[in-house]
């Protein structure tokens, strides 16, 4: 009699109790929308497009993210005054106060390391390391008054892609996938692409889905030989066989759903599920082998490796068959002047050549087919980078000959170009060495305010219930929309 009592659970109480306990805890799972009461998304359910809280602006997103916080001052961010000072010591009313991550001492000030210039009907300032992008400043809205609460990569790029610098919360595609769901049952809602050799920071945290069931985190796609690894079906496993062996898998695991009430095991099937009808998409639509000569050229493209210029292709290929939300993260643009690599004046101008074509291609791309009307391109890093060289080590002559600057959370430039943003925009202002936001200062959570709004769901009444508390991508802490931002 005791025995059937050992696999009991809370949960089954709950659920077949004669008051109904379990199924309204379950009703009140659903996105909080208001007072619009939705229910759970079944995990094991395809991800059908669901409707937005009010007519969005944009339906999809590609976000690029430069890994280790590129140098905006040296890119977007003109400061002439910056140029005027150039190797005076920084004055202490800029170091007071202040946490560094490796800056020691007095600092020289550290000028633009390149030429600027203005481009545009806009006027917007951009150095000659991106010729290709400059060409697009009057598509592009750019903000230089980012801020955000972090200065290590780690929590910094946490806080970028899930609001919180600690693990655990769900990642922007993932709340997105979960509030509105996918376009193409064929293929995830959120697919992430990799380039420059290594993973960021805080691994894959930054496209997981935290408390949210696990069918809406990111999946890794590669632009080389295989799009998924352990995708194909083994040698000698035609597709009738590979069905029938998860028609028998997804009955066992539906067994287990009811007997032990864990919501991963519904989510556990969707995902095989989405396996099977992946193969015969993805490879198609990941092939840009499949693209015209021109348009590849265009991108810098060379099929068959790994490379940012290949996952940008791939960005416009994704969301040209729905895929609701791309993330390219791409490594190599932690400038601070300890090495060759590392350097502003070597390293970094390296990066610079590896994205302006590809950046500029898919922009110009996305124009032409008419998707930049409903798609929205981000550019970031995780923090910018301080007006002073790195006084590393003192400065000594162990790194004479490379140039640097350290973590700066307080002022950093983002831009964004496509759908619902206002292009051209010279977004705020900071003081005439570009360190400290001065008006207009846009937070993190005021940016993904922005972004949930632009796709049609207010951020303060989008929520998940955990651990006693309605979780949101903005967090506890006021968010607001930048309206100044929206066309």
């Amino acid at each position: 009699m005791l025995h059937p009592l050992h696999h009991r659970t809370r949960r089954h109480f709950l659920r077949d109790c004669t008051t109904g306990l379990g199924a309204l805890y379950l009703a009140s799972l659903g996105r909080s929308f208001g007072a619009q009461a939705l229910t759970v998304p079944d995990p094991a359910a395809p991800l059908l497009p669901t409707p937005p809280m009010f007519a969005p602006k944009v339906k999809r997103v590609i976000y690029l993210h430069m890994l280790g916080a590129p140098s905006t001052l040296d890119l977007f961010h003109y400061r002439p005054e910056l140029a005027k000072y150039h190797g005076k010591d920084c004055p202490q009313e800029f170091l007071d106060g202040q946490r560094f991550a490796f800056i020691q001492g007095i600092p020289k000030l550290l000028g633009p390391q390149f030429s600027f210039k203005q481009y545009g009907n806009s006027g917007a300032w951009v150095s000659d390391q991106l010729p290709h992008l400059a060409r697009h400043v009057d598509d592009i809205c750019f903000v230089h008054t980012m801020v955000t609460d972090q200065f290590n990569h780690g929590p910094a790029e946490l806080m970028v892609h899930t609001g919180h610098p600690n693990l655990g919360k769900p990642s922007i595609g993932s709340w997105v996938t979960w509030g509105l769901g996918s376009e193409n049952q064929n293929l995830p809602g959120f697919i992430v692409l990799m380039s420059g050799g290594q993973m960021p920071r805080s691994g894959k945290s930054v496209w997981g889905s935290g408390f949210l069931p696990s069918v809406y985190q990111g999946v890794q796609c590669r632009s080389a030989a295989d799009p998924v690894l352990n995708l194909r079906n083994p040698d000698g496993t035609d597709r009738a066989t590979r069905r029938a062996a998860l028609d028998a898998l997804a009955k066992l695991n539906q067994q287990a759903e009811t007997e032990f009430g864990d919501t991963e095991t519904a989510t556990r099937i969707a995902q095989y599920e989405m396996a099977f009808r992946m193969q015969l998409t993805a490879p198609e639509v990941m092939d840009i082998a499949r693209e015209p000569e021109a348009v590849r050229e265009a991108y810098g493209c060379t099929p068959g490796r790994e490379s940012f210029a290949n996952n940008c292709l791939l960005a416009r290929r994704l969301v040209e068959n729905g895929v609701r939300f791309v993330q390219l993260f791409d490594w190599g643009w932690d400038s601070h002047g300890d090495s060759e690599k590392h350097a502003i004046n070597i390293g970094f101008k390296r990066k610079c050549g590896e994205i302006d074509q590809p950046v500029s291609a898919l922009l110009a791309d996305l124009k032409q087919r008419g998707l930049l009307d409903d798609t929205l391109v981000i550019w970031s890093g995780e923090f910018g980078r301080t007006p002073m060289q790195e006084n590393r080590d003192g400065l000594d002559n162990k790194f004479a000959n490379f140039i640097g600057r350290d973590h700066n959370p307080n002022s950093f430039t983002l831009w964004m170009a496509g759908a619902g943003v206002k292009p051209g925009l010279q977004y705020g202002e900071t003081d005439p060495l570009g360190y400290q936001v001065t008006n207009n200062p846009v937070h993190m959570r005021d940016f993904h305010a922005t972004l949930l709004h632009l796709m049609g769901i207010e951020s303060n009444r989008f929520s998940f219930p955990y651990q006693g508390l309605n979780q949101k991508l903005t967090g506890v802490k006021p968010a607001r929309v930048i309206t100044d931002l929206l066309a």
